[in-house]
């Protein structure tokens, strides 16, 4: 007790311990138990199963730098420590974790860093999963940076209200309509920068504006598409300070507005004569014309009720008429098929 594992440094004074770029393939299972930092960075490790780090012999261990291996699963109470405040898993290449990876607990973690984690997006299910279940509500740092990701699933930041620190930064994004930041009352500063944003929508910008600590985001090198749409945004960025450098933002679309900046944008830049949502448009213009022609239907049925005895009448009129000719032709038809009558016919014609 109180040793060193083989291939990596310790340092007693410190309660560090660095088992970097070593080749290890598991978790030491003799690490000191007066650690409070742990790195295990630059190793070709692959899983870490339950108990890879006995909460009994770990008792203090407060900040754990797991990045940079070649971690694919994290397994349920693999990070089940009762002190665990830090912990890095960027640049591995996830592709589950456990919604118990940090056991029935897991309350104490105050900052998460998944950089560069989350390539095969089969793994952000579950992590939505993990942080929807509660074990992490005194998270205040979150980390997604550099995973690719275009779309956030639904109320993945809903049970986290200790967030004050959450980075998106260099991924894809393409919308954050259906992300949630309602209840983030602590947060104070969201990274967006560097995604492929082309609009923050309103009901977007109205939970910016509700969140009381928010006073640093970072919306720039994104892909500003300067139509109609961009209207609510431009005006969000022109009343509030909470955009940081707001000035460097400029539009990426159309050609005509390319370079632009987004704070001198005007309504008379914008071309919104032909309107934006079309499809909306087409469908209000079939409810108007099936209203127009339920109105003709009706007037039409009113009329003729109301002159249902003079329609009564032509009717019969009409009928009367068509027996009389019917007859005609009737008995004209029987003077043709009789010769006799035939002959009766010419000679009185004669």
């Amino acid at each position: 007790p109180g040793g060193c594992p083989d291939l990596c440094e310790c340092s007693e004074p410190a309660r560090t311990v660095k088992c970097v770029n070593r080749n290890l393939t598991a978790v030491p299972p003799d690490l000191p138990p007066y650690v409070r930092s742990l790195f295990i960075t630059g190793n070709p490790l692959t899983n870490l199963p339950a108990g890879a780090f006995p909460a009994q012999r770990l008792p203090d261990l407060g900040a754990l730098n797991l990045s940079g291996n070649h971690l694919q699963a994290v397994e349920a109470g693999a990070l089940a420590l009762p002190a665990l405040r830090q912990l890095d898993l960027s640049g591995n290449a996830l592709v589950s974790l456990s919604p118990q990876a940090f056991g029935q607990g897991g309350g104490a973690l105050e900052e998460l860093a998944l950089r560069g984690a989350l390539q095969d997006h089969r793994v952000l299910s579950s992590l939505a999963a993990l942080l929807q279940a509660g074990a992490l509500r005194n998270l205040s740092r979150l980390d997604l940076a550099g995973n690719a990701l275009l779309l956030l699933p639904a109320g993945i930041f809903t049970a986290l209200p200790a967030l004050r620190h959450l980075d998106l930064s260099n991924n894809s994004l393409v919308g954050l309509q259906n992300v949630s930041f309602q209840g983030l009352g602590q947060l104070q500063s969201l990274n967006l920068s560097n995604n492929s944003l082309g609009v923050l929508w309103n009901s977007t910008l109205a939970q910016f504006r509700s969140l009381p600590a928010l006073r640093n985001i970072d919306l720039g090198r994104n892909t500003w598409v300067c139509d109609c749409a961009i209207e609510d945004l431009v005006a969000w960025l022109k009343e509030g300070d909470q955009v940081e450098g707001k000035e460097a933002l400029t539009c990426a679309y159309p050609d005509k507005m390319l370079g632009k900046a987004l704070l001198k944008i005007n309504s008379s830049d914008l071309n919104c004569s032909v309107p934006i949502d079309v499809p909306s448009q087409l469908q209000t213009s079939y409810v108007f014309l099936g209203i127009v022609l339920a109105l003709i239907g009706a007037i039409f049925l009113l009329v003729l009720y109301l002159n249902r005895k003079g329609i009564k009448k032509w009717m019969h009129n009409i009928r009367d008429a068509c027996r009389d000719h019917m007859e005609g032709y009737h008995y004209r038809y029987e003077i043709n098929a009789d010769p006799r009558l035939t002959n009766l016919s010419s000679n009185s014609d004669v």
